[in-house]
């Protein structure tokens, strides 16, 4: 299983970081070692002191899938889950800086939060699913999937034409604006509509 992770599909989210607004998917990795599923606790890692939360809407991959085609995208995944990616900023700002890879900001232990899943049709319209994070019981980011640059099944294609996707693979589609950094004590919770999707503390 690999997870493959969208940066800055929502316009606002790109602005807010000073980025340009992509023209075509900007695309990084996490390994499988970087989820945490079934609630547990966050660890502030020891490398950082800039972590920050982003809230994101994932796909489960059902099907293996190469240089998949817009039309048939939506036969590849057939459940959506919520995630955080979480990014040690203060690492991504100086790979950046030095024209590197984000990986070590973004692909380490336990960076990758992932909620159970919902089989698609339970959601009716995937283009207007709406999602939100709260820390410490405020909401800090609100989003809706149909805010993003490109959408479901464009990901796949563009995706699938580079990077065989397989059985299980997951899809973080990219978080809106709002994102901020954590502090160990904080408890973060997400949301697809009114359903609690995940809890997390940090420790």
């Amino acid at each position: 299983m690999k997870i493959v992770a969208i940066g800055r599909n929502y316009i606002n989210h790109a602005k807010e970081l000073n980025n340009p607004v992509p023209e075509e998917p900007v695309i990084f990795m996490k390994p499988d070692t970087a989820v945490l599923r079934d609630d547990k606790d966050f660890y502030y890692p020891e490398f950082s002191k800039d972590i920050h939360y982003e809230v994101e809407v994932v796909l489960r991959i059902c099907n293996e899938g190469k240089h998949v085609s817009e039309k048939f995208a939506h036969k590849y995944y057939d459940a959506i889950g919520l995630g955080i990616d979480f990014t040690a900023r203060d690492i991504q700002q100086k790979q950046k800086e030095k024209g590197l890879p984000w990986e070590l900001a973004k692909a380490f232990d336990h960076s990758a939060v992932i909620s159970p899943f919902i089989p698609k049709e339970e959601l009716g319209d995937v283009q207007n699913i709406s999602f939100s994070l709260q820390k410490n019981g405020e909401t800090v980011q609100n989003g809706n999937t149909k805010d993003v640059i490109f959408n479901f099944d464009q990901l796949i294609a563009y995706v699938s034409a580079r990077i065989t996707l397989r059985k299980g693979d997951l899809i973080y589609t990219g978080t809106p604006e709002g994102v901020g950094p954590i502090q160990i004590g904080d408890h973060l919770t997400g949301f697809i509509a009114d359903r609690k999707m995940f809890s997390c503390n940090i420790k």
